[in-house]
């Protein structure tokens, strides 16, 4: 059990289902703190039969904390995060800034709990879209080796924060009122629309939400020779991320197994009945931890190939869920 537990971006929209899940799961500490910017220092939360005051994020706020899990945007995770492990707490980080840096583990718990509890100061919480990826592709990359993914995302406006979701619904009605409306999270009308850019342009034309997916899945299985090719696209849905996976591995996994594989792999749950017309969709999926996956077919073109469609609710696997179960993991540790 942790003594303190500080929340850092609990007003936020991952923040408050962070505090939701503590609460729900009975994390086990004696108390919380929750921190947040200036304008909202001051404010009054309930946790845990508690009522709790937002106190500003300061460098010096960290005194007396164990464990700090935090929801931030990449400039104040690199600013604050440090004065936090300075002052001997764990750390647990949602925001982009720290996963790559080669000192710091990259961890979703069913996949490599180990890096976790052999950290020292920060933890990161990977990208969504990566996260549900890479849990689906670790029970198949255990039985045949991955060589090769490709995969296409379908990504939920509630990816690009608050406003993502404000601009879907604003938009939306106004496209249908025949009405201006200024966008303010994305750079085309997401209503009615799919953009196919999602961060800016990193290499070779790809952008910054593809090549994190690169990146954080050779990272977090442990394999550099996987080859990724990723294409990231925003929605005008507001909640869950789904995916478009192909994978090529060394030795052939069928349909029967990979079915088997998924089924008995913690936190995937196999919803594939083409039929009966039963797969995920980002309808009934959302509000769940769970990483859902259907249409689960051999790749036509290739012996080697499988095929199959995966959805997640990005703010809760993607985000949230994952850095609570972390926290779970190392305060069983502790």
């Amino acid at each position: 059990m942790f003594d303190t537990v500080a929340v850092v971006g609990a007003t936020g929209a991952v923040g408050t289902i962070i505090l939701d899940l503590l609460e729900k799961r009975n994390f086990p500490a004696k108390n919380f703190r929750l921190l947040a910017s200036a304008r909202s220092a001051g404010k009054q939360l309930q946790l845990a039969g508690k009522t709790i005051t937002i106190e500003e994020l300061t460098h010096d706020c960290f005194e007396g904390v164990d464990l700090v899990i935090a929801s931030t945007p990449d400039d104040t995770a690199a600013e604050y995060l440090p004065s936090a492990v300075k002052a001997g707490a764990k750390v647990i980080d949602e925001s982009g800034y720290w996963r790559m840096n080669p000192d710091v583990a990259l961890v979703v718990p069913e996949i490599n709990p180990e890096a976790a509890l052999n950290a020292q100061g920060i933890i990161a919480s990977p990208n969504c879209s990566t996260t549900q990826m890479v849990l689906a592709m670790k029970p198949l990359h255990d039985a045949g080796k991955i060589r090769r993914v490709i995969v296409s995302t379908y990504q939920a406006t509630s990816g690009a924060g608050l406003q993502g979701n404000i601009d879907l619904q604003e938009g939306t009605r106004a496209a249908l009122d025949g009405a201006d409306y200024e966008y303010k999270a994305f750079a085309h009308p997401i209503a009615f629309n799919a953009i196919p850019q999602i961060g800016s342009h990193k290499e070779q034309g790809y952008t910054s939400e593809e090549m994190k997916m690169v990146y954080e899945t050779r990272k977090i299985l442990g394999d550099e020779t996987i080859m990724v090719c990723p294409t990231c696209v925003r929605i005008p849905v507001s909640n869950c991320h789904s995916e478009s996976i192909l994978v090529e591995t060394e030795k052939p996994i069928s349909v029967d197994e990979a079915k088997a594989l998924f089924a008995a792999t913690p936190g995937i749950t196999v919803v594939d009945d083409l039929d009966a017309s039963s797969y995920p969709m980002p309808s009934n999926s959302t509000s769940s931890d769970e990483v859902y996956i259907g249409r689960i077919r051999k790749d036509l073109s290739n012996p080697n190939g499988l095929a199959f469609w995966c959805v997640s609710d990005n703010l809760r696997k993607g985000a949230a869920t994952n850095a609570v179960q972390i926290a779970e993991l190392l305060a069983r540790g502790v």
